[in-house]
């Protein structure tokens, strides 16, 4: 019953040694889709909170018609002006 027993704890000693590897690897493998899937997951929540609160989205609508054709264009391109100059500015 001994020689069982001792067989059985090294096994799981083997098996523990086994997870903790795999769970390093795994920890590897994913930190390259750390950042990709942080800005997935707020694109996600910013999805939920527009599909809480479609009063933003209308509001949104509302103002940009309200606006005249040039002066959109001339908010979008400040707006990706802008856009392309936070990584810039972070240093990235």
């Amino acid at each position: 019953m001994n020689d069982k027993l001792i067989q059985l704890a090294e096994r799981r000693e083997r098996l523990i040694a086994q997870a903790a590897a795999q769970r390093t690897a795994l920890a590897q493998n994913i930190e390259p889709w750390r950042i990709p899937l942080a800005r997935v997951d707020l694109g996600l929540a910013a999805l939920r909170f527009i599909k809480r609160h479609p009063a933003f989205l209308v509001g949104g609508s509302m103002f940009v018609a309200a606006l005249r054709p040039g002066r959109v264009m001339k908010w979008l391109r400040r707006g990706w002006v802008v856009w392309q100059m936070i990584p810039r500015l972070r240093g990235r």
